[in-house]
């Protein structure tokens, strides 16, 4: 195993935890979730944007913040890496886009305090599919919270993503999943493990799912 810690990254609906629980399973590595069910704010966010955009922004980094800490702190020593199913930065991305320029100023402010103490991953996995394969997964997973997610809403998240791996060079496997399904076609699975098996520097390397 050459990286400690790997990310998943994607969009809503990428099929980033199924992917992070595939490879935690194959690698024996330890494993941080997104707890977003925890977080009281989602729900009235999809509801009411403009009035829960702020304090649902501050609950998701707050509890990413110590998530990670306690997670990296107390890494089992069996277990060699650490594999997540998001990146802390996502914290400012999705406040980029979900919160008005005010707002984002005063929470960049916080995050630039905080993200200084959480590890970046060694190497990142992203999952780029179109919107309407995130729409179809979203429908399938079935929270009705989502239902309603905006196709203008996840292009900017798409884009707010991509621009950052790129902008700031970070060594990043991208895979096209637009036909990903990960627990049912093990050559998918395969892709990303070869991909995991090369070396890189940083920068973005494409592969695509047969």
């Amino acid at each position: 195993m050459k990286y400690r810690f790997i990310t998943v990254e994607g969009n809503i609906g990428a099929g980033k935890t199924t992917l992070t629980h595939l490879l935690a399973k194959h690698f024996n590595a330890k494993i941080i979730l997104e707890e977003f069910a925890d977080n009281p704010f989602l729900p009235k966010f999809y509801e009411n944007p403009q009035q829960y955009a702020f304090p649902l922004e501050l609950f998701f980094m707050a509890e990413r913040y110590k998530q990670m800490k306690e997670t990296l702190r107390h890494n089992d020593l069996f277990q060699e890496a650490i594999i997540s199913d998001y990146l802390f930065t996502k914290c400012l991305l999705f406040a980029k886009v979900t919160l008005p320029e005010e707002e984002f100023r005063l929470y960049q402010r916080l995050y630039d305090i905080i993200h200084q103490q959480v590890t970046f991953p060694d190497i990142l996995i992203y999952l780029h599919a179109p919107i309407n394969k995130l729409q179809a997964n979203i429908k399938k997973r079935n929270r009705e919270y989502e239902q309603s997610i905006p196709n203008d809403y996840l292009f900017k998240i798409q884009e707010t993503y991509t621009s950052y791996i790129k902008e700031h060079n970070i060594k990043t496997i991208f895979i096209d999943a637009s036909n990903a399904d990960f627990l049912g076609n093990p050559k998918h699975m395969e892709v990303v493990l070869e991909a995991l098996e090369r070396d890189y520097d940083n920068g973005q390397h494409y592969f695509s799912l047969p």
